[in-house]
């Protein structure tokens, strides 16, 4: 994939979330669907990277969209599989059995407790199709250093829930199987993308040797 599409797909801290990729596309390159619901979708990244595999794709966010979501969609000519819609995650207005995948990257942090976000992957969950998938990504708590730093650097640290990779698992559950996996633990300390880019190197031979909690992404795809 050229560099371009993914910054647009991603937005943020390319390198280390572009590792879900791999696994994400595998089930959709096995199952094939059609219809697919995008959560948290303000800059529409992963609307565009469903789109262009030509699936119907209803793009949500809780507060709508500004221009620049659409006109991105636009210059990549995907417009034709979009629809937009203004959605709370905790409570979709949307029917039961409705869609063959839904996909969302770092939403349920927002919820802050942990009952908001089951109720918001219960809702997932209902709107899914027999058989269909969510595939997602999610900021997890990491390590202690990772904490120190959120408290200093990141505005919404004191309202982010973040997930922990063994005790959270219970979210998924409802789902009849699940495929959980883990990545990222340097690169979330770079400055720039330049240095996430650098520090990203490094995260690609230190995690597979690195216990799960220390990372900071948890995604995975759950069968419904």
């Amino acid at each position: 994939m050229e560099a371009k599409l993914q910054n647009d797909i991603f937005q943020w801290d390319v390198k280390s979330w572009s590792c879900v990729l791999p696994l994400w596309q595998s089930w959709i390159d096995k199952n094939k669907p059609q219809k697919a619901l995008t959560i948290g979708e303000r800059e529409g990244g992963l609307t565009l990277w469903l789109a262009l595999q030509k699936m119907e794709v209803c793009c949500t966010d809780l507060n709508g969209f500004e221009d620049v979501t659409q006109e991105m969609h636009i210059r990549y000519g995907v417009q034709e599989y979009i629809s937009y819609e203004a959605q709370d995650v905790t409570a979709l207005n949307i029917s039961d059995n409705s869609f063959d995948l839904v996909v969302f990257k770092s939403v349920i942090g927002a919820l802050s407790e942990k009952e908001r976000q089951q109720k918001a992957i219960n809702e997932i969950h209902r709107v899914l199709k027999p058989g269909g998938a969510l595939l997602f990504a999610e900021n997890m708590k990491s390590t202690k250093v990772h904490a120190w730093l959120r408290k200093r650097f990141i505005r919404w640290e004191h309202y982010w829930r973040y997930l922990h990779f063994r005790t959270d698992q219970d979210l998924f559950s409802k789902f009849s199987s699940t495929d959980l996996k883990s990545y990222g633990l340097f690169a979330a300390f770079g400055r720039s993308q330049t240095q996430r880019n650098v520090l990203a190197l490094l995260d690609k031979a230190i995690c597979p040797i690195t216990p799960s909690t220390w990372h900071y992404i948890l995604y995975g795809v759950c069968i419904k």
